[in-house]
């Protein structure tokens, strides 16, 4: 099986949990529901994980973030987020550049 870059972008669509920010201790916090953040990470600061990973370029285009996905990956709950092999081959090639695609935030 061929790993594409739609296939790259697939996998980082079905991650699971959310990210926020907390601005107190500058880190930012993984949970799996958004009413586990409590009062340390304000609301408008909690991202769907399959949207953290992308960061907006122009418009409608936004680049897949390595060293957000390498966040996600240092917290060592693979499973949990459902970071797959997709992902994984994204995060070993470094030598080709992040992928940029024209994409819309998913709807909460």
């Amino acid at each position: 099986m061929s790993i594409t870059s739609a296939g790259i972008c697939e996998a980082a669509d079905q991650l699971q949990g959310f990210v926020g920010f907390n601005a107190k201790t500058g880190q930012y916090i993984v949970r799996f529901s958004e009413d586990s953040f409590g009062l340390d990470v304000p609301e408008g600061r909690i991202t769907p994980t399959c949207e953290f990973v992308w960061q907006e370029q122009s418009d409608n285009l936004m680049n897949l973030k390595r060293e957000r996905i390498q966040l996600l990956l240092d917290l060592r709950i693979d499973e949990r987020l459902n970071i797959t092999e997709p992902l994984r081959v994204y995060m070993r090639r470094q030598d080709l550049p992040e992928i940029s695609a024209e994409r819309r935030l998913l709807s909460q």
